[in-house]
């Protein structure tokens, strides 16, 4: 990859739905090697497929939090269903270091926040746990 590519990428990543002639204009190229470009990125496997957002995937929850977690011995593919399960987590991450897991968890109000806290906790294998709520977020290639 080239810094074209890397600039295209950036751009898909700001619009997945981008007008290639929006995507040559912003890029100085021509339509037709922007879309040979994506074709080349798309067989070699750097772009992996495009996505669909809806409005709950980008509507804001006002209470947000990363809650990392420690499982005990083998019991992570459990614990991560569960985990799954719950509709305020938003995701699940498996990570090395100090946690076995950390959920990503979105509601709309502390009370809701510290209901899903207690609820995580109290899940088989799930030994201890440290949740930090987000202040602020700033997306990489949003703008």
């Amino acid at each position: 990859m080239d810094d074209v590519d890397t600039r295209l990428i950036a751009e898909l990543r700001r619009d997945g739905r981008a007008a290639l002639s929006d995507l040559s204009e912003r890029l100085g190229l021509s339509r037709a090697t922007v879309r040979a470009r994506m074709e080349r990125l798309t067989a070699k496997g750097e772009i992996a497929g495009f996505t669909v957002l809806t409005r709950s995937d980008v509507a804001e929850a006002p209470v947000r939090g990363l809650m990392m977690i420690i499982i005990e011995g083998k019991g992570g593919e459990k614990v991560m269903a569960r985990l799954a399960g719950i509709p305020a987590v938003m995701a699940v991450h498996s990570t090395n270091g100090k946690w076995s897991l950390i959920a990503e968890i979105s509601t709309q109000t502390l009370i809701e926040l510290d209901e899903v806290i207690n609820r995580i906790r109290n899940i088989d294998g799930v030994l201890t746990s440290e949740t930090n709520l987000l202040l602020s977020t700033r997306k990489a290639g949003r703008r």
